[in-house]
């Protein structure tokens, strides 16, 4: 088997330096090793899956199941608001996504709560296409209310060299050059 993976890095790695920050419309930064735009989720909103579910464009095709993952976030995030209710971070966030989406401020009326610790969940990526990956979310004794979830895939799947190819093209990311490279994503392999 042909081992094309310098191939595909140097494509990755090429790909963001064909528009600037400002030609995307962001306002410029400082300078970066990757030069070109990064994907943001608003001008002070730290990254969240509830925000890119809800409000990014790109969110329902990540999700090949939406309606059901949208369930189950918002189930989550009413379990973790009954859990403490005067978190503001959290207020904040169920208060920004029932402002902005019909979609959120309906499933959150339900009042549906969950709690979930293993199972498998299964996701579109642009740059990879399709992704299931087993779950299990533990939570961290040592600090109280935060829980890491950790997602794997089955040994010699799809799944699996799915991740090393995104694993491979994120190290090209973090790579030290002084050359621009454009890093945007190929083409998405969805039919």
């Amino acid at each position: 088997m042909h081992d094309n993976r310098d191939e595909i890095r140097a494509f990755l790695a090429s790909r963001r330096a064909r528009i600037t920050p400002e030609q995307a419309g962001l306002a410029p930064g400082v300078r970066r090793r990757v030069p070109g735009p990064r994907p943001v989720t608003g001008p002070t909103q730290p990254p969240n899956i509830a925000r890119f579910q809800f409000l990014d464009p790109a969110g329902p095709d990540f999700f090949p199941d939406w309606d059901t993952s949208a369930d189950i976030t918002v189930a989550l995030l009413r379990t973790e608001a009954g859990r403490d209710p005067f978190d503001k971070g959290l207020t904040d966030l169920i208060g920004e996504l029932c402002t902005r989406s019909a979609d959120f401020r309906t499933r959150w009326a339900q009042h549906n709560v969950r709690l979930h610790h293993s199972g498998a969940k299964t996701f579109h990526h642009p740059a990879v296409g399709g992704l299931t990956l087993d779950y299990e979310s533990m939570d961290l004794q040592a600090d109280p209310g935060l829980n890491l979830t950790v997602y794997t895939a089955a040994p010699d799947t799809p799944s699996h060299d799915a991740l090393r190819l995104l694993a491979s093209w994120a190290a090209t990311l973090v790579g030290d050059t002084d050359q621009p490279q454009d890093t945007s994503l190929p083409p998405s392999r969805r039919g």
